[in-house]
């Protein structure tokens, strides 16, 4: 077995609500953002610094986060982002069709016992 796992690509449509996820506890900046989906992925998880911040600003421009601008704690200039309310709402439904589709999957891949 590999000791680096191995780097699986992002499905599209799924980014925006793990993006909301990782805002709906306490504001982030991009960077911060981009560590909590590696290290909640165990570092599995393929994405490009350009399609993150593409992504933070489409949640901007529909409402579902707001942006300010900070501090960060290197001392650099940097945008936070926090979930709205509509995008909290936008976060439970989509992250429940999104629930409920992997288990779907992850049934249909399961091993079945039945054929013996």
């Amino acid at each position: 077995m590999s000791r680096h796992p191995e780097k699986l690509t992002i499905l599209r449509g799924t980014l925006d609500v793990l993006v909301l996820q990782a805002v709906s506890a306490r504001p982030l900046h991009g960077f911060d953002v981009s560590l909590w989906l590696d290290e909640r992925s165990g570092s599995t998880l393929r994405l490009d610094d350009s399609a993150l911040y593409q992504c933070l600003h489409r949640l901007e421009a529909r409402g579902l986060i707001s942006g300010t601008w900070g501090v960060s704690e290197n001392n650099r200039r940097a945008r936070y982002y926090e979930i709205t309310e509509e995008g909290r709402r936008h976060l439970a439904t989509k992250g429940e069709r999104l629930l409920s589709f992997a288990r779907m999957v992850t049934t249909l891949l399961a091993p079945d016992s039945s054929r013996g």
